[in-house]
């Protein structure tokens, strides 16, 4: 009888044992087992040393500080971040492979004529952690001090007009650029170079009138007598420019934008994963030493939700459509 007590007991604890296996095999495949257990892959669209890339530098590093893991930050350059956005679409939906996004992720649905995944339905929005406002900036030959006297100038251009600067087509320089036509009606073409260091050097050279830049690049060259910064298109005055006036304080409050800086998952990535990683996003945009950090870069953090950068992805694509479609812009 009491062999059968010890029998059935055994029984009794191997079920148990195996009950609890299931259940933490369960939790895991749901999200909320030990994640991660591997190195995080950090995927962007740009070649490294870029404004885009040293962002997930910054924040892949705090989020591996959080976690317990590395990040590895993987370079997919090409076709105005699409490779790196497919690749990451196809990716498992894990957690162990993320995109680090900019603007570009609201704008290509827009520019291209068809993407092969869908930047709403192929992903789910971790966390929009930073934002860098462009400055408008003028060759100083041109003699204009402001945006308004800038504007004035352009529309005695009659017959040739203006030429803009960007940093490439599709650019958040680039629709910032097209945006400011379209807002204040001068004739203006736009010449795309490859990247920001050519684009400002077009604006001390006098080959183009004005352009919208970002913060570093500009910094880069501050003390040039060459050029002359007209207004920053954020929100409000930037602590590393305070003396320049925002495009709303120059009359066009429609022209406050930034280029934003966000992690995605795949789309199915459990939610519990999700959170995970936005908790530990935002309590690295929530250190006073990583905001300093990020403000050398020019840009300004955020602490958000995932439902936040999901609606703020959606009002993204949505006011960068309207851009496109009246500029009749193409990605040359």
């Amino acid at each position: 009888m009491k062999q059968c007590i010890r029998q059935g007991a055994a029984v009794a604890a191997i079920a148990a044992i195996a009950m609890t296996g299931l259940c933490a095999g369960q939790a895991y495949a749901q999200g909320e087992g030990p994640y991660p257990s591997k190195p995080i892959h950090l995927v962007v669209g740009y070649a490294p040393g870029g404004g885009t890339d040293i962002m997930a530098r910054l924040i892949g590093q705090r989020i591996g500080t959080e976690l317990g893991q590395p990040v590895v930050v993987e370079n997919k350059p090409g076709a105005g971040q699409n490779i790196a956005a497919s690749y990451v679409a196809r990716s498992p939906a894990d957690g162990y492979t993320l995109l680090l996004s900019s603007n570009a992720l609201a704008v290509n649905i827009s520019l291209y004529g068809k993407l092969d995944y869908d930047p709403v339905k192929s992903f789910a929005p971790v966390a929009v952690f930073g934002q860098s406002p462009n400055l408008m900036v003028v060759p100083a030959a041109l003699g204009v001090n402001t945006v308004s006297e800038f504007v004035a100038y352009a529309k005695k251009q009659n017959a040739s007009g203006v030429n803009f600067s960007s940093s490439g087509a599709g650019s958040s320089q680039h629709l910032g650029g097209e945006l400011f036509r379209q807002e204040t009606g001068i004739k203006a073409s736009h010449v795309p170079y490859k990247g920001s260091a050519p684009s400002i050097v077009a604006i001390l050279s006098g080959e183009v009138q004005y352009t919208f830049i970002n913060i570093p690049s500009v910094m880069a060259v501050k003390s040039s007598n060459r050029m002359r910064v007209l207004a920053v298109t954020s929100a409000k005055r930037s602590p590393l420019m305070p003396d320049v006036p925002t495009m709303t304080e120059a009359g066009m409050p429609h022209m406050t934008m930034a280029a934003w800086y966000g992690v995605l998952a795949p789309a199915g990535t459990p939610p519990a994963i999700v959170d995970r990683l936005n908790a530990a996003i935002n309590k690295a945009v929530n250190d006073p030493a990583f905001r300093e950090r990020m403000q050398t870069e020019g840009a300004e953090t955020m602490a958000e939700s995932p439902d936040y950068f999901k609606r703020f992805l959606a009002n993204d694509i949505a006011r960068w459509r309207e851009v496109v479609k009246a500029g009749n812009v193409k990605v040359e």
